[in-house]
């Protein structure tokens, strides 16, 4: 009798120390993981104040008259665009980096998500609008009589490709943010559709609903 509980604490010890150790596991993956998703949010930060600066500084005076970013409605995008993304991959690498913020519930997970998707557009916008100036500007285009500016201005057409090219590297680092909230979400939680229960009853669709 003696033997048998003595067999069942130690089984039941065995199974705690099992338990603790595999959330030991636990925490330290997630850990390792809210520090990688840190990382991966804060080098945009960077990057999008280098391409806000370089683009502020661009202009240039010659004997052809002078040019500004400030001209162009493209690259004045660009900017605020970089200046609001920088923004916002600094606040949101704070909130994930906080080692004791409560649970990931659908709401922020959500949250989340959306935000990365509106701010991964934005910045992609911005690029794309100002590559299509910049390829005009450097080849012109005799059609809408917009001729190429880039064989004057060849320093401010250097500094603007130089600007733009780390707002496409941002755009790179925004798509890898948005496809790790992605799965953060659909890996966690299902899809929010809620079944009318009236509806259902009488043949009726589903009602999708958050």
């Amino acid at each position: 009798m003696e033997k048998s509980k003595v067999s069942g604490t130690m089984m039941g010890m065995n199974s705690s120390s099992a338990a603790a150790n595999r959330e030991e596991l636990q925490d330290q993956a997630a850990g390792i993981m809210r520090t990688a998703e840190s990382i991966l949010r804060l080098v945009p930060v960077g990057l999008c104040v280098s391409a806000l600066v370089v683009m502020l500084k661009n202009s240039q005076t010659n004997d052809f008259g002078s040019l500004s970013y400030s001209d162009l409605a493209a690259f004045r995008y660009l900017v605020h665009a970089n200046g609001i993304c920088a923004g916002y991959a600094l606040l949101s690498a704070v909130v994930v980096a906080m080692p004791r913020r409560p649970a990931t519930t659908a709401g922020s997970a959500w949250t989340f998500f959306f935000l990365d998707q509106v701010f991964t557009y934005l910045i992609l916008a911005a690029a794309s609008v100002s590559a299509e100036v910049l390829y005009l500007a450097d080849k012109g285009d005799l059609d809408i009589t917009w001729s190429a500016a880039c064989g004057s201005f060849g320093g401010f057409c250097h500094k603007a490709m130089a600007s733009l090219v780390l707002t496409f590297i941002v755009v790179l680092f925004f798509i890898g943010i948005s496809l790790v909230s992605s799965y953060k979400l659909f890996s966690r939680f299902d899809a929010p559709v809620l079944s009318c229960s009236a509806a259902a009853a009488k043949g009726g669709p589903e009602i999708a609903a958050f």
